[in-house]
């Protein structure tokens, strides 16, 4: 059961109060607010721990530091440069994970609950770090999509750049995951450029100090990048504008009284939620009893019923299955919790399930559990009881301080009941609901008014499209889980790094992580117009039409003997004609076995109307182009690593000839290897300058 029953408790006077980190410094209330502090209670044994309070806390220093000192400092940064620094941090972290493990377990985690919200959030600066090297610019600037040409001759173009926004990024952050909950909102927003200022739910937020006292420690970030608030934030939004950024996680009326703020409505701030959420899982009609597609839907359904005691918001609520499994799913589900839960106090030996994260949760589980059971719920599996846990000494009892609630099962006679389609418990509690066929599945998983997750068990294809399409439009991800994907899945209720974490509707209509869309989210898409040269000076990327700085022969350095350090955007080298004749094509067939028509039947080419007759083969021509721009000798080209846009446009015949212009286009160094990417636009033209292809060249070169 719970740690030490007999415990003292502790008053508010004798614990300190959790510190703000602000402005670079730790900040805690003046004495005077003692008396006004919120206490924040071990959840298995109900010990005061800590105090929390904001009073006399200045909000609007606290957003100018960010959009002032924050602002400047991350400006010196590129994206590259940024993403090392999360490198760097998740390292540092990662090494004193045992350290954050201990605060964790007095939230009522158990050791894989903290894994998955302290690990899990190592693991998304981890992840921001590798894909903002991989998929980012070495620079401050992100060209979205290819230039617009906006006049005849080409001396007016447009195109859309990303910046960061001017602000800061404010996180308000649930309960139910103090690490996770921080870290996947302040690595994008980091990456991005932007300042954060994270505000942790009180029950929990000591958990999210100590890891924000670690990264202090670190040393690794800059000046103003990150900031803390330990405690209430009533009147923040009055001090933000439409520079700032709000991504909030918590209740839907919550949510919907911060989206109704005027500095949200009128004055542009910013908002992203992710709130409540009925998410369902939908066992298909072919997965029965004994095939391995039941086995993974019982076992994902007692997983999300008891890890972090059900305080997911991606936990199943709603089990959705053929009517005729209703007994049979409920039974099992039910012999897996008897099996394989042990609920008790985190620090307990064995323990699988802790408690809800404080007492006035249990309360409000308790309270949406009864008024289910009032409203057409009937009890499949457990009790509203108090239970009987197991304490950190290894006994055994019913402990009044603490937070405990063991898994309830409901069924519905009638599966369209309101509360099983609208009331969420946020805890250990799921329900099981029958269907008719797939499409009353698909309307049942809607009737949750927009979901973050779903899950579709079942190893029939056609059963599998019917149920994802159907859904996808309901859900901000739906995972599909079979006998291929049971072992290797991450399961419903983990987002991942790569993937959107978000939902429609009811779940808040907001939209998180996805990779670098979520680095996106704090930036600012603007149309750009200008001349190709003022785009290129902008951007950092050679635009068609710009300078170029050529390369003539007997003069000047080939752009392939230039070093990182001395090759600049826009240089550039056109070479001589080289003509294509019959004999070329023919031997480039044999060699290579590609015998298509237009390359070797000059009836059937002739007759086909894209070609003259046979015509050089495109790869041909790419050969014979880089046999025209190659500088042979060694040097600061390390290596080609692949072509990128590539487009066919003019057939070449025999009797023709082909040249090429090669520009580099962009310049992208590596912060730690001695080496960049340089992109080279190549275009091949015949001898009548008509575009015959164009592309992207892309090499390594040496710094």
């Amino acid at each position: 059961m719970t740690t030490t029953a007999t415990a003292p408790q502790a008053t508010v006077d004798t614990v300190e109060t959790v510190p703000s980190f602000i402005m670079d410094s730790w900040w805690t209330p003046d004495a005077g607010a003692a008396a006004s502090a919120t206490p924040v209670r071990d959840a298995s044994t109900g010990e005061v721990l800590a105090k929390v309070s904001t009073e006399g806390l200045d909000l609007a220093a606290v957003v100018d530091y960010g959009r002032t000192t924050g602002q400047e400092e991350l400006g010196q940064f590129t994206f590259h440069q940024r993403a090392l620094k999360l490198k760097e941090l998740a390292q540092y972290l990662n090494a004193r994970r045992e350290h954050f493990y201990a605060f964790s377990a007095q939230t009522g985690a158990t050791k894989v609950d903290s894994m998955i919200d302290i690990d899990g959030g190592i693991g998304v600066l981890f992840t921001f770090g590798s894909k903002g090297r991989r998929e980012l610019p070495n620079s401050q600037v992100v060209v979205d999509g290819p230039m617009e040409v906006l006049s005849k001759d080409g001396s007016f173009a447009g195109e859309h750049i990303y910046t960061r926004i001017p602000g800061v990024a404010v996180q308000i952050n649930a309960f139910n995951f103090p690490v996770w909950g921080m870290l996947e909102k302040f690595a994008p927003a980091f990456l991005a450029g932007v300042p954060t200022i994270v505000k942790p739910a009180t029950p929990t937020g000591y958990v999210a100090a100590a890891v924000v006292k670690a990264i202090v420690e670190s040393n690794i970030l800059p000046k103003g990048s990150l900031q803390l608030i330990s405690g209430s934030v009533r009147g923040l939004l009055d001090v933000l504008d439409y520079r700032d950024l709000v991504a909030f996680t918590g209740s839907a009326s919550t949510a919907l009284s911060l989206k109704s703020h005027p500095n949200v409505v009128q004055g542009g701030v910013r908002f992203t939620s992710e709130t409540d959420s009925l998410n369902a899982a939908i066992l298909g009609p072919d997965a029965v009893e004994g095939t391995p597609e039941f086995d993974a839907f019982v076992k994902s359904v007692v997983t999300e019923m008891t890890a972090k005691a059900g305080q997911k918001c991606t936990a199943i609520r709603r089990a959705i299955v053929p009517q005729e499994m209703v007994p049979a799913v409920s039974a099992a589900i039910g012999k897996r919790i008897q099996e394989r839960v042990v609920l008790g106090d985190p620090r307990a030996d064995g323990v699988t399930m802790g408690a809800l994260a404080s007492v006035e949760q249990l309360k409000d589980v308790r309270a949406a559990v009864q008024t289910m059971l009032d409203n057409g719920g009937e009890l499949a599996y457990g009790t509203l009881d108090s239970p009987s846990v197991t304490s950190a000494d290894g006994s055994t009892g019913v402990v009044d301080g603490g937070a405990f609630m063991a898994p309830v099962l409901l069924n519905w006679q009638d599966p369209e009941a309101e509360e099983v389609h609208s009331l969420e418990a946020f805890g250990p509690v799921s329900s099981v609901i029958g269907y008719k066929d797939v499409a009353d599945a698909v309307r049942l998983a809607a009737r949750g008014g927009g979901s973050l997750v779903a899950s579709v068990c079942t190893n029939d294809p056609a059963v599998a499209r019917e149920l994802v399409t159907g859904i996808a439009a309901h859900h901000g991800r739906v995972l599909m889980l079979n006998r291929e994907d049971a072992r290797s899945s991450t399961g419903h209720g983990s987002p991942v790094p790569h993937l959107v974490h978000g939902g429609p509707g009811r779940a808040g209509g907001g939209e998180e992580l996805g990779g670098i869309r979520s680095v996106m989210h704090h930036m600012q898409r603007t149309a750009i117009q200008g001349s190709p040269n003022m785009l290129t000076a902008v951007t950092g990327v050679w635009h068609a039409g710009a300078d170029r700085n050529f390369t003539v022969e007997s003069e000047g350095t080939h752009p392939f003997r230039k070093s990182l350090e001395t090759l600049r955007i826009g240089d550039a080298v056109r070479s001589d004609l080289r003509q294509v004749t019959l004999e070329d094509i023919t031997a480039f067939a044999n060699s290579t076995g590609d015998t298509f028509y237009a390359h070797t039947n000059h009836e059937a080419a002739e007759a086909n109307p894209f070609f003259p007759g046979i015509v050089a083969h495109g790869y041909l021509l790419l050969a014979w182009g880089a046999g025209l721009f190659v500088e042979p000798a060694p040097g600061p080209v390390l290596a080609n690593y692949g072509l990128e846009n590539l487009r066919f446009i003019t057939p070449v015949a025999a009797g023709d000839s082909i040249r090429v212009t090669l520009t580099a286009k962009k310049i992208t160094p590596r912060e730690t290897d001695e080496y960049g990417e340089v992109a080279w636009d190549a275009v091949l033209t015949n001898q009548n300058d008509e575009i015959v292809a164009t592309y992207d060249v892309l090499t390594l070169v040496a710094k």
